[in-house]
């Protein structure tokens, strides 16, 4: 069992990685290979706070300064799992806690960005998981197929026709190869049905372009 966060928990300020189409959501698990020596810092920056948070956050893809600007809304996670390989990388995996929003960048000593982050328009994701009343589980697995067939992905469709929505949602989500703006889509949707809604009209966008051009965008 993951350690739950009461808002007052939260801290101020959290370390920041800015990833491309690494996307984190409230209770998911993200695996990480880290190997740049600033982030190796960060990692052992981060083991030794009593809350191990890391906000992963996605750059603005076509900004190619050295210190990318950021997208407002990022995910923090909790580092439960940590190993080092004998080439010196650390493999972590991250537990969503919640999303915040990057007030300001904090100037500081660091080789890694942070940020003082402000929690207060996601106390939502501290609380248990989200349901979804809307959810059609038979016509969301048969758009899901459909999209697996022409991205040539596949899954074990009996844990999908047994997972639970926020699960089987946020999972989607996050290891779905959408492009940084719809990862970013998929982050900010207010709540559950309105994130698989998202999710569903993306792949039926990429179904649609499939049959255009053989291709999916």
């Amino acid at each position: 069992m993951v350690r739950r966060f009461s808002p007052a928990e939260l801290p101020e300020t959290i370390p920041v990685f800015p990833l491309p189409g690494a996307l984190l959501l409230p209770r998911g698990r993200l695996p990480l290979n880290i190997f740049e020596p600033r982030y190796l810092a960060m990692i052992e920056d981060c083991m030794k706070t009593p809350h191990r948070l890391i906000g992963m956050v996605q750059p603005f893809e076509h900004d190619r300064e050295e210190t990318p600007r950021l997208r407002q809304i990022g995910c923090a996670g909790r580092l439960i799992a940590f190993s080092e390989t004998e080439d010196g990388r650390y493999l972590i995996t991250l537990a969503g806690v919640s999303r915040f929003r990057i007030a300001e960048e904090v100037e500081g000593f660091t080789p890694y960005r942070r940020a003082r982050a402000a929690w207060r328009d996601f106390t939502r994701d501290l609380g248990e998981e989200e349901r979804d009343p809307g959810f059609d589980r038979p016509g969301f697995l048969d758009l899901l197929r459909r999209y697996f067939d022409i991205a040539q992905l596949s899954s074990d469709w009996g844990a999908l026709k047994e997972a639970d929505p926020e699960m089987l949602v946020n999972s989607l989500s996050m290891l779905c190869p959408f492009e940084v703006e719809e990862k970013q889509a998929l982050l900010e949707a207010p709540d559950l049905g309105t994130r698989r809604e998202t999710l569903a009209a993306l792949m039926e966008f990429a179904i649609a372009s499939n049959g255009d051009d053989g291709a999916v965008q």
